[in-house]
């Protein structure tokens, strides 16, 4: 049995949104929340150009990549939750002029074209991946425009995967299979959106390639930093446009210098995938997602179990 102690507020969207997660009871156990894990919600939005306008909903773009960071504020230390655009979870409908319609169970990723293309659809997209786990109450979200792509790849000085799929020179002559490519302005775009739509799941491959570039991507950040104090913050400076979030600059300027600056050298045991299921439909593919399988990896990453001699006041 999921029992789970919440508090509701209406948010300026007309949103149910939590204000607080006292307790979760889980198979005889009982977890409180961390407080010293945060979860980030962050998001990659097949939108070209800024983020800086608002948009009338429909237009404002999709979530094509959605991530869950867990941070832990003590260790400086990341795991990540990557949760397929193709997930099937209940997400708020509105019409053209942004008036709610009500819910249903669609594709995750639209989630964020309900909105305004800025703030709005954030909150639906936080709304709508709190339901989804379990009434996660999720700490602050960052979406960005794939125009920041080169932006951020450069920057760091190019970010080096290798090529795990065949087929992938349809994207980039350089992305032949099995070699060691070093990716630069355009291509770190081409890598990580492309997808052969003639093949059935193919955003499940897609996103398990997003997971190896920002295992490349963050090491590269990590070397960068430690030779430039000013990096990160000239970084996160020209991102500025492309990006909405609730975070305010100190907080997520900290947080990366935080984790750059730290030991852990993130890799593939940080990176999960949400569990669940790949299913065909003669129109979608489609995520199902298996919520037994979720529940305990959202208690291992941002719960712990309270026992007789727990510091309630953490």
């Amino acid at each position: 049995m999921l029992f789970r102690s919440l508090q509701w507020h209406q948010d300026a969207y007309g949103n149910r949104e939590q204000s607080a997660v006292d307790r979760i009871e889980y198979q005889g156990k009982i977890y409180r929340r961390n407080t010293y894990v945060k979860a980030i919600l962050c998001m990659g939005i097949d939108r070209p150009g800024s983020l800086k306008e608002t948009m009338v909903a429909g237009s404002g773009g999709q979530a094509d990549a959605i991530f869950l960071v867990a941070q832990d504020v003590a260790r400086d230390k990341v795991e990540i939750l990557m949760i397929p655009r193709d997930t099937m979870t209940e997400i708020t409908l509105t019409d053209l002029s942004g008036n709610v319609l009500g819910r249903d169970i669609q594709h995750l990723a639209l989630g964020y074209a309900y909105g305004d293309g800025r703030d709005k659809s954030c909150q639906y997209m936080k709304e709508a991946v709190s339901n989804l786990l379990g009434g996660l109450a999720i700490d602050g979200y960052m979406a960005i425009s794939m125009s920041a792509l080169p932006i951020i790849n450069d920057g760091v000085g190019g970010v080096t995967v290798t090529v795990k799929e065949q087929g992938m020179e349809r994207a980039d002559p350089a992305f032949i299979y099995g070699q060691t490519v070093t990716l630069k302005g355009r291509q770190a775009e081409e890598y990580i959106r492309y997808r052969d739509t003639g093949q059935a799941q193919s955003a499940l491959g897609r996103a398990e390639r997003q997971k190896s570039y920002i295992e490349g991507l963050l090491q590269a950040a990590k070397i960068k930093s430690g030779k430039d104090d000013s990096f990160v913050s000239g970084l996160l400076k020209e991102m500025e446009p492309y990006m909405v979030t609730d975070m305010t600059k100190d907080r997520y300027l900290d947080m990366a210098l935080a984790f750059l600056g730290g030991n852990q050298d993130l890799g593939e045991s940080d990176m999960m995938t949400l569990p669940g299921k790949a299913v065909e439909t003669p129109i979608y593919d489609e995520y199902h997602p298996d919520k037994s399988q979720i529940r305990p990896i959202i208690l291992d990453m941002f719960y712990r179990e309270e026992t007789a001699d727990t510091d309630i006041g953490k």
